[in-house]
């Protein structure tokens, strides 16, 4: 791929946590860009080479026969599925996936199944496509993202904590994590493309540290101020405190399923990324936790 020119990018999930940090790191390095959202931001002055098209998967607006990169930051089978199809033309792409095609594919929970089996699809839907069109493909799987608000994880807890000023956990709730930031899968997601043995593999993006998920939790409240109190509940307790809030329709997505996995170990090996792009992650920064 020629550096004598600023390099083109299609960019999808421009508008979500992993989209924004990416668009904002690749404007910083020239490349020209157009990204494709449901809901476009306001117009505002900015680079010439940034421009954003209302569109989707099922109502794609006009676009260029060819760009360099084709980067996905949403759902993957969207994406896949509408690759196979597409006609736009490029050499590298770039999707981003998750780690719950591994986590999730033995589940107790069938909509979790269902997801696994869907990733796992869209990710060999992908990779076929690309080898057909002659491209290089790459997936790369996060694990718990944070970094800008948009989180349903960490973010979600710091603003439920802060409405409160307390946060409920099991005690048992010591699974390891590995929170990633999503500054570092922007630049993994750059770091990528020039990398010849990428081409159709996926990869684990870990963050750089990992840490048991009362820990973390504690952490990002000690992060806060004024700081939340963590109450840490016998398990039993906490199912009958959940169960309460269930019927009061004061919670919801906190499944049974999701209860157990917070003493599961949800860690992955990220040497294959640290091997052929140098991927390294910063070690979790509580302070980096907006709260939406």
């Amino acid at each position: 791929m020629s550096l004598q020119h600023a390099r083109s990018a299609l960019v999808f999930g421009g508008s979500g946590p992993i989209g924004a940090a990416l668009l904002t790191r690749l404007m910083v390095q020239d490349w020209t860009l157009l990204a494709i959202s449901r809901r476009p931001p306001a117009p505002s002055p900015g680079p010439a080479a940034m421009r954003w098209l209302p569109g989707e998967f099922a109502a794609m607006p006009e676009l260029p026969e060819q760009v360099d990169v084709i980067f996905s930051t949403g759902p993957l089978d969207h994406f896949a599925r509408w690759y196979a199809n597409a006609r736009i033309r490029s050499a590298r792409v770039v999707a981003f996936g998750s780690t719950s095609v591994l986590v999730k594919s033995t589940s107790s929970d069938p909509e979790e199944r269902d997801l696994a089996q869907r990733l796992h699809v869209a990710e060999q839907t992908l990779f076929e496509a690309a080898r057909e069109r002659g491209a290089a493909a790459t997936v790369l799987r996060p694990t718990l993202v944070y970094g800008t608000g948009q989180d349903r994880n960490l973010s979600r807890i710091a603003a439920m904590a802060r409405r409160s000023g307390f946060f409920l956990l099991p005690s048992d709730a010591q699974g390891l994590r590995q929170p990633v930031h999503v500054q570092d899968l922007a630049q993994a997601a750059e770091a990528v493309v020039d990398v010849a043995a990428s081409a159709g593999k996926a990869y684990a993006l870990p963050g750089g540290e990992t840490l048991r998920y009362d820990e973390m939790v504690q952490r990002l409240l000690r992060a806060m101020q004024p700081s939340p109190r963590l109450i840490r509940l016998p398990a039993p307790l906490f199912r009958g405190v959940v169960s309460v809030a269930r019927r009061l329709r004061k919670i919801d997505g906190l499944s049974d399923t999701v209860l157990a996995r917070l003493r599961e170990d949800l860690a992955f090996d990220a040497s294959a990324a640290r091997e052929d792009f140098a991927y390294a992650p910063r070690a979790f920064t509580p302070g980096d936790v907006p709260l939406p």
